[in-house]
């Protein structure tokens, strides 16, 4: 039986700094809040972190720096992000973020949530009862 994601969170007010964070790899830090239709991850980053290339093949990956600055590739075309900075990756181009900064919080927009990080929506919990 899926979890009503809507359901649970009608209401309900979320502090990032509140939800568990998971250790991606070292230098990098996640969390997440989603509904049924939309995931957002917000990722704690070090400079010095390991990069992972990788490509996402069946959706866009919308990309928002809220602290730091960072180089953000879509190929091998680097694209510079400080806080305020949006960036489409499209789906099926191979990218990665390189911290330019000591922290950088980049915020992941999915659209819709991504089966693979339903995991970091666990704390949400079941619907309540009506």
């Amino acid at each position: 039986m899926s979890i009503d994601r809507n359901a649970a969170l009608y209401g309900r007010v979320i502090n990032w700094d509140d939800l568990q964070r998971e250790e991606l790899r070292p230098g990098v830090r996640r969390a997440a809040y989603g509904t049924n239709e939309v995931m957002l991850v917000m990722n704690e980053l070090e400079a010095g972190m390991q990069l992972n290339p990788h490509v996402h093949d069946d959706f866009d990956q919308l990309a928002y720096i809220l602290e730091g600055e960072a180089d953000y590739y879509i190929g091998d075309e680097a694209h510079r992000m400080a806080p305020g900075s949006i960036l489409l990756v499209p789906a099926g181009k191979h990218h990665h973020i390189q911290p330019t900064t000591a922290r950088v919080l980049n915020l992941d927009i999915f659209v819709p949530p991504r089966a693979d990080l339903l995991h970091l929506l666990e704390w949400i919990g079941p619907a309540p009862a009506t």
